[in-house]
């Protein structure tokens, strides 16, 4: 299932897309499109390749392009992300000025849509988490704007949860 409009410009661009390869090559997409900042909501990291070499170059690629270059991540669990994606853990310990993890609170958790933003124009919403059908829309700052928003709330509702050191007595 496949489909474009351009209703607000001719260099929007959306496409409705199912299937977990299409997932990952569109969170690709919309890292590739990134040149300042990248927010990234997931319940986990469990789906999304996050813990793929590729999506790890991505980042890492994205981040050095600028000193400037931010990525935020709001996880509702971050177990995944600390056990299991070990590359992304090490850009975490490299870059940590240019990276920040949340973790939502309790009452935040319902939120099931996952999403990745690039520079308030381009998105990838995966509508539940437990289903691979998502949005994939570039060049959408209105839409972005709207997930943007949902994001900051998001934020609002988490704190500080990863860290590139482990502080201990």
């Amino acid at each position: 299932m496949s489909g474009q409009s351009t209703e607000n410009s001719a260099m929007e661009q959306h496409r409705m897309l199912i299937g977990e390869r299409e997932y990952e090559a569109a969170i690709d997409e919309v890292i590739g499109q990134a040149r300042h900042t990248l927010y990234i909501f997931d319940s986990d990291l469990t789906k999304g390749g996050y813990a793929s070499e590729k999506r790890y170059e991505a980042l890492r690629k994205f981040l050095l392009m600028a000193r400037g270059n931010r990525l935020v991540l709001v996880l509702h669990e971050t177990d995944y992300l600390v056990s299991r994606c070990p590359r992304l853990m090490g850009l975490l310990r490299t870059l940590s000025h240019a990276i920040s993890i949340h973790r939502t609170l309790e009452h935040a958790r319902v939120t099931s849509d996952l999403f990745v933003i690039a520079d308030e124009a381009h998105y990838v919403h995966r509508f539940h988490d437990d289903n691979a059908r998502f949005l994939l829309a570039l060049h959408d700052h209105a839409g972005a704007l709207q997930l943007e928003e949902r994001f900051g709330q998001l934020l609002e509702s988490a704190c500080p949860a990863v860290f590139a050191t482990t502080l201990g007595l």
